[in-house]
C-alpha cells in the first residue's frame, strides 16, 4: 500500500503540472476578442498603438514607402546590432559566433499542410461570399437586395466624406474602445439595442406587407 505522504507529494505535483499547462493555454489562446476587451492591457496598448501608427503612416505616406521605412528601420536595427556584437566580441576576444544564429536556425518555411489548410479555409469563406452576393444581386429576396441598395447608398455618402484610411483609422479606434465600454455599460445598451431591433423589425413586417404576394418572403422555406 503506498505511503499517504508519497500520495499526496504525488497528487500535489500532478496539480501542479495540470496549472501549468491550463496557464499555458490560456496564454496561448490569447484571442483577438481578449485583445480588443483589454484583458492584457500591455499586449492590447501594443497592437492598438501600432497598428495606428501604421494607419496613420499610410494616411501621409504611400503604402511603397510607409513598407520600405519600416523594412530599412529593421534593417539598421539588425546591421547595428550585427556590429555591435561583432566589436564587443573583438574586445572581449570571446568566440559567440553570430548573434542571430538561433534565429537563423530557425524552420520560418511555411509546412504544406498549413497553407492548405488556410486556403480550404479562405475558399470556404470566398465561396459563402460569393453565393451570398449572387443572392442579393439576382435579388432572389427583394427585402434583402433592398437593404443592401440602402446600405450602398448610405456608403456613397460615406466615401464622399472620408476615404479609405481615414475609415481604417477610425474603424481601428472604435475596435479597441467599444468594447470596453460596452462591457460595462451592457444592460443599458442592450435595452437601447433592443428598441432600435423591434422599431427596425416593426419596419420591415410593414413594408413586406405593401409588396405584391408573389415579391413576398417566403417564410415557409
Amino acid at each position: 500500500m503506498a505511503d499517504p505522504m508519497t500520495q499526496s507529494s504525488q497528487i500535489s505535483s500532478s496539480q501542479g503540472l495540470n496549472d501549468g499547462h491550463s496557464a499555458a493555454s490560456k496564454d496561448s489562446k490569447f484571442s483577438v476578442n481578449d485583445l480588443v476587451h483589454w484583458r492584457d492591457p500591455k499586449k492590447s496598448g501594443v497592437v492598438f498603438g501600432v497598428s495606428l501608427l501604421l494607419l496613420l503612416s499610410l494616411a501621409a505616406f504611400s503604402v511603397i514607402s510607409v513598407i520600405s521605412y519600416l523594412l530599412l528601420a529593421l534593417l539598421c536595427v539588425t546591421i547595428s546590432f550585427r556590429i555591435y556584437k561583432s566589436v564587443i566580441q573583438a574586445v572581449q576576444k570571446s568566440n559567440d559566433g553570430h548573434p542571430f544564429k538561433a534565429l537563423m536556425e530557425k524552420d520560418v518555411t511555411v509546412p504544406p499542410e498549413t497553407f492548405r489548410k488556410h486556403v480550404d479555409a479562405c475558399l470556404t469563406h470566398v465561396n459563402r461570399v460569393l453565393k451570398q452576393m449572387s443572392r442579393l444581386f439576382l435579388v432572389e429576396d427583394l427585402v434583402d437586395s433592398l437593404k443592401l441598395a440602402v446600405v450602398m447608398w448610405l456608403l456613397t455618402y460615406v466615401g464622399a466624406v472620408f476615404n479609405g484610411i481615414t475609415i481604417l483609422i477610425l474603424a481601428d479606434i472604435l475596435l479597441f474602445s467599444v468594447p470596453p465600454v460596452y462591457e460595462k455599460n451592457k444592460t443599458q445598451i442592450d435595452h437601447y439595442i433592443d428598441i432600435v431591433r423591434t422599431q427596425v423589425n416593426t419596419t420591415i413586417a410593414k413594408l413586406q406587407e405593401k409588396l405584391p404576394g408573389s415579391m413576398k418572403r417566403c417564410k415557409a422555406e
